[in-house]
C-alpha cells in the first residue's frame, strides 16, 4: 500500500467519457500509420494518457500555416460532421478533439479521401484542450453535439455540461463567438439550457424554446440512433458577449 503522499491524482474532476479501446480494422490501423503525422497534433502530456499538460499552448496560425476563423468540435467520434464541413469550408480552420482512437482513424481516413487540408486531430480530454491547449480567444466555434448523456440518475455528475466547465468555454471563444449544442436526451436539453441561461457571458442565440438545427451539422449515426428510439433532437446556440 503506498504512503499518501505517494498517491498520483491524475485529474482534479472526473472525466466526462469513457475512453473506449475499441480494435480498429486494417484500414483505420493503416490511417493511424501513415496520415497521424498529417493530421494528429503532438500534445505534451500530464500523468493520463488524453491529458495536455499545462503550458503547452499550440499557436493556430503555426498550425495551419495561415490565419483563419477556427471551430472545435469536442467529442467528434468517426468525424462526419467535422469531415465534411472541413470539406464544404475551405476558408475555415477545423479542430476535432475526441478521445476514442478508432474514431480518430476514421476521421483521418475519411478526410484524406477528401483531400481535406484545413482539419487537426486532438486526442485529448475536452477541458484540458480548453484550459490549455487552445488560446484565449482563440475560436470562433465550438460544437458540443450528442455529448455522452450519462442518462443514469448516478451518473449524471459526470456529464460534460455543468456550470464549472464554462469558464473554459469563455475563455476559448473570442467576443462573439458561438458555441452549438444538441443531443436527443430532453433532461440533459434542459440541463444545458439551464446552465448557459444562468451564466454570466453568454446570451441566447435563437428566439423561442429552442434552436433551429444547425445547418452544418450533417445526419451522423448517433443522431439516427436516437431518432430510431423516438427521442427528439434538440439544438441550442448561445453566443459570447463582453470585450473579454
Amino acid at each position: 500500500m503506498p504512503e499518501a503522499a505517494d498517491v498520483r491524482v491524475f485529474r482534479e474532476r472526473p472525466v466526462s467519457f469513457v475512453r473506449r479501446s475499441g480494435r480498429m480494422s486494417e484500414a483505420q490501423e493503416r490511417a493511424w500509420d501513415e496520415l497521424s503525422d498529417r493530421y494528429l497534433l503532438e500534445i505534451p502530456r500530464a500523468e493520463a494518457a488524453t491529458s495536455v499538460h499545462p503550458g503547452s499552448t499550440i499557436d493556430p496560425e503555426r498550425v495551419y500555416g495561415r490565419r483563419a476563423p477556427l471551430v472545435v468540435e469536442i467529442g467528434s467520434g468517426q468525424g462526419h460532421a467535422i469531415v465534411h464541413a472541413a470539406a464544404s469550408r475551405p476558408g475555415t480552420d477545423f479542430l476535432a478533439v475526441e478521445v476514442f482512437r478508432a474514431g480518430l482513424a476514421r476521421t483521418m481516413l475519411d478526410a484524406d479521401r477528401a483531400g481535406v487540408a484545413n482539419l487537426r486531430l486532438a486526442e485529448a480530454n475536452a477541458p484540458e484542450v480548453l484550459t490549455h491547449l487552445l488560446p484565449e480567444g482563440s475560436v470562433d466555434e465550438l460544437w458540443i453535439f450528442f455529448p455522452d448523456p450519462w442518462h443514469k440518475k448516478r451518473h449524471t455528475k459526470r456529464r460534460l455540461i455543468e456550470p464549472g466547465f464554462l469558464p473554459s468555454v469563455q475563455r476559448v471563444l473570442r467576443p462573439g463567438g458561438v458555441v452549438r449544442l444538441a443531443t436527443d436526451w430532453e433532461d440533459y436539453a434542459r440541463q444545458m439550457r439551464t446552465v448557459f441561461d444562468e451564466a454570466a457571458g453568454f446570451d441566447r442565440d435563437f428566439a423561442g424554446e429552442w434552436a433551429e438545427r444547425h445547418p452544418g451539422r450533417v445526419l451522423t449515426a448517433f443522431e439516427r440512433k436516437g431518432e430510431r428510439a423516438g427521442r427528439s433532437i434538440r439544438d441550442l446556440t448561445y453566443r459570447r458577449t463582453g470585450s473579454r
